[in-house]
């Protein structure tokens, strides 16, 4: 059976966690492949409500084998943190798998990240201060440090200690910050390893046997398009590659193994941090894009920007990530507008630009142009089909499925796990 892969069509935020969870009850394997706990879930079952960081949304699925592959970067305290929160409300936590080849973010890294974007000021990127560019810096330089160094203390210890030789040079005589001792480094990490053992696998080998066995695996990645390190409005991005190529690596599996890439993508925009934003509404209507959507961040707990639909950024995501589908999310929160603007192109220097500028700069000073569609006043909650919607929200749908270059194959009415319309299968 194919494997399955989940990536935010815009700049992350999108409702992953919903889409992931719908698809729960039909796939035998999520799969977190990049990213940290700077990213965040939200699943909502029943009146219970889930914010995810670390944790592949499959694991409020029973059924469902969830998987941190080697592509992230994990926070160990967060992970267990997590997990205890989890279990006390009932959860089985038991199934989870850790890649031994994922990398782990130290107290150095969070203190790092902090004072980095401090320092930067006016130019800061807006990260999340959780460490996690500073944790994939160490990949790629080959001085990191892995899930499988907790179990071999030399090692662990040798890599402390050559990483905070040269880190407590930057942190004292650059930051004016006190150096961090690497003993208390060793015994927190140490601390960790009995806990974190159960879940030690490898990920990879597991995934590739579940395949041949004919289980469907989902591969989901945190953030979105636009924050990818490669493909996204750099240097606003974050430091790994949330886009669909990123789940090979990040995950063992290859391409050829994988079939459906699904693009998840809010009736509106939104991102959070610093960088462009070309539909960005500093006006009344973002107010009520943000209170009605509820846009604040599951993990950092900072408002969201909000804009109109972006009809560029969506066509783009279709192209880099080669989407087959998209799912559509939160299209209740429209409701109410007597016209929706949709951005159809951009205008840079005068001229009309269709595509997203390869040029920063021309990001940077792009001006949206608008088309607006009619709105609709009707609650679409209780939708369970698609002709259940109002007229204008059907055309509304089928003007951005032409709009971004692949079917809308499932709707977000709302944010429980029922207020969703399949229009067609994933599977």
């Amino acid at each position: 059976m194919p494997a399955l892969v989940l990536v935010g069509a815009q700049w992350g935020d999108e409702g992953k966690g919903k889409a992931t969870d719908l698809l729960g009850g039909s796939v035998d394997y999520v799969v977190r492949y990049q990213g940290g706990n700077n990213a965040g879930h939200t699943v909502v079952i029943g009146d219970q409500k889930y914010a995810l960081h670390l944790l592949p949304s499959g694991i409020l699925s029973p059924n469902v084998v969830p998987v941190i592959g080697n592509g992230v970067v994990i926070d160990p305290g967060v992970l267990l943190s997590e997990l205890k929160g989890l279990d006390e409300r009932g959860i089985d936590t038991s199934k989870l798998l850790i890649s031994g080849n994922a990398h782990l973010i130290t107290p150095y890294h969070r203190t790092l990240d902090k004072v980095t974007e401090r320092f930067l000021g006016k130019r800061r990127i807006g990260t999340t201060g959780r460490g996690i560019g500073p944790a994939y810096a160490d990949k790629i330089n080959r001085v990191g440090i892995r899930v499988q160094d907790l179990f071999d203390e030399s090692i662990l210890r040798q890599k402390i200690e050559a990483a905070l030789h040269d880190k407590n040079q930057l942190l004292v005589k650059l930051y004016n910050r006190r150096a961090i001792p690497a003993e208390l480094v060793l015994e927190e990490y140490l601390g960790y390893a009995d806990k974190i053992k159960p879940y030690l696998a490898d990920t990879t080998l597991v995934l590739d046997e579940a395949l041949k066995a004919d289980k469907v695996v989902l591969l989901e990645g945190g953030q979105g398009t636009l924050l990818d390190v490669d493909h996204g409005t750099y240097p606003f991005v974050t430091s790994s590659n949330p886009t669909s190529g990123g789940a090979c690596t990040g995950s063992g599996i290859g391409p050829t193994k994988i079939d459906r890439v699904i693009g998840i993508l809010k009736a509106y925009t939104t991102r959070v941090g610093s960088g462009p934003f070309p539909t960005e509404l500093l006006d009344a209507d973002g107010d009520a894009l943000r209170r009605i959507g509820g846009e604040r961040g599951v993990t950092t707990g900072r408002d969201r920007r909000c804009g109109w639909f972006d009809a560029v950024i969506a066509r783009y995501a279709t192209r880099v990530n080669g989407l087959t589908d998209f799912f559509l999310t939160k299209l209740d929160v429209l409701t109410g507008w007597e016209q929706i603007p949709v951005c159809v192109a951009y205008e840079i220097d005068g001229k009309r630009v269709e595509e997203l500028p390869y040029n920063q700069s021309d990001f940077h000073h792009a001006k949206p142009i608008y088309e607006n569609l009619p709105g609709w006043t009707e609650d679409i909650s209780k939708a369970q089909t698609f002709a259940d919607l109002p007229k204008n929200a059907q055309a509304y749908v089928k003007a951005l499925e032409e709009m971004s270059g692949a079917p809308i194959s499932a709707i977000g009415v709302g944010p429980g796990r029922t207020e969703t319309i399949q229009v067609n299968s994933f599977l």
